[in-house]
């Protein structure tokens, strides 16, 4: 059985630049239900079918399998929900442990999120200087949540 069990955090304004180029990812969702959402995506050269559950704390049951870039591609044009998400993705190494970064496009231009995997949900991390607020726990910042409310619709409330 899969796990995923993730924190993320707003990167700070101007505390962090990207190295490198970043990979694209597009994804979008075939099903955003709260018990659970079934995400296409295509990252790279690479397709993905990926089943999660629904979040408890920082945990939820999580299931990916390859799938052809071609077919990927197809679903996210022709049966996914809109807009798709698209984000350029970085790897940054902290204190042994390996951050990812997004960058979002599109109708989420402007927002920049740090994610990192854990191993269990007490293990400890030391938090970068450019990683601020937790926003683990709100569900506006999930991606499925993403499509249906983009970053750049939020007001100044959020």
């Amino acid at each position: 059985m899969g796990k995923e069990i993730e924190r993320k955090f707003l990167v700070k304004e101007g505390k962090w630049q990207p190295k490198g180029e970043g990979e694209l990812y597009r994804q979008g969702y075939l099903s955003t239900v709260k018990e659970r959402v079934v995400r296409v995506r295509s990252a790279g050269r690479n397709g993905f079918l990926t089943i999660k559950g629904a979040t408890v704390e920082y945990t939820r049951l999580e299931f990916e399998y390859p799938i052809p870039l071609k077919d990927a591609e197809k679903m996210l044009d022709a049966l996914c929900e809109h807009p798709l998400i698209e984000k350029q993705r970085y790897h940054v190494e902290h204190d042994g442990v390996v951050w990812e970064i997004d960058v979002f496009k599109g109708e989420n231009k402007g927002l920049i999120v740090a994610e990192v995997e854990l191993e269990n949900e007490t293990q400890e991390f030391d938090i970068p200087d450019w990683a601020g607020q937790e926003v683990s726990k709100d569900p506006r910042y999930y991606n499925a949540n993403l499509v249906k409310h983009p970053f750049r619709e939020w007001g100044a409330d959020g």
